[in-house]
């Protein structure tokens, strides 16, 4: 018996027929969910009108967070490495105090 490689989805209360991996089936699904969520907080806030400018206003909220997570990581990362040179500094200056004292 073979998996079907599609998945449907419904999205703002349409349902979409998407080519998927199986093994990536549930992380479709929860794509779907969540971008149906952002989707439906976006209508319900009676600011933007038509599936066509939720769907623009969602797919730039999730970028916004997506590139400020980014963002966040990239710092984290740089801080990290940063980290990492002062204590391998730290640790070259006790090798060097400890090979001085050893030779005296």
């Amino acid at each position: 018996m073979t998996q079907s490689n599609t998945v449907n989805v419904q999205i703002l209360d349409k349902e979409y027929c998407i080519a998927c991996p199986p093994d990536e089936r549930a992380n479709l699904e929860s794509a779907a969910r969540y971008l149906d969520g952002k989707m439906r907080e976006i209508r319900m806030s009676g600011k933007v009108i038509g599936a066509d400018r939720v769907a623009v206003m969602a797919a730039l909220n999730i970028t916004h967070d997506l590139l400020h997570k980014q963002q966040h990581l990239d710092q984290q990362a740089s801080s990290t490495r940063e980290q990492v040179r002062d204590l391998l500094e730290r640790v070259d200056h006790a090798l060097a105090a400890d090979q001085d004292a050893a030779q005296d």
